[in-house]
């Protein structure tokens, strides 16, 4: 059975003034802009309750799914405030077409190269994390962009405050 993907453990996080130090990026396809927003939303919210400071979370808005590890990467580049984490953030229904299959594997592809031990300026590995809505209609789209199945969104900036910190 499916769960309400937003539940977490809060004690599982690094302190307050642990994560208020750090940066992160939250980059979104503005692509199905009803969910994916819904979700930048949740992430951003999520950041900020934790102690990330507004100021320390950049906001990229893409064309679409397929341009986020672009974004991703050119992100990871900058050597003058890189983030401690990105999220990337999308939606991709399934439609009458195999479009829905190409996109899905090029987004999970390319986060997974990028998180598979690249390393950019200044030694630091930066952790990608995919929160990326693969669904067969709307419906499941909107349970898990705040819905009855919680906020995809949130769920990625927990796991972003995680990874950033091992």
């Amino acid at each position: 059975m499916t769960t309400d993907l937003s539940n977490y453990d809060p004690s599982l996080l690094p302190s307050a003034d642990v994560v208020a130090r750090q940066r992160y990026a939250i980059i979104v396809a503005d692509w199905n802009s009803d969910i994916t927003f819904a979700l930048a939303k949740g992430a951003f919210d999520t950041l900020v309750k934790h102690g990330v400071k507004e100021k320390n979370i950049s906001v990229i808005h893409v064309p679409g799914t397929v341009e986020l590890t672009y974004a991703a990467a050119k992100t990871l580049r900058r050597i003058w405030g890189k983030p401690d984490a990105v999220i990337v953030i999308g939606c991709v229904i399934r439609g009458d077409t195999p479009h829905f299959d190409y996109v899905c594997q090029s987004v999970t592809q390319g986060v997974t190269i990028l998180n598979a031990g690249l390393t950019y300026p200044g030694g630091k590995h930066t952790p990608v994390i995919f929160s990326v809505l693969t669904t067969d209609n709307k419906q499941q789209a909107l349970d898990r962009a705040g819905g009855k199945l919680g906020n995809k969104g949130v769920e990625g900036a927990v796991t972003a405050i995680r990874m950033a910190n091992i």
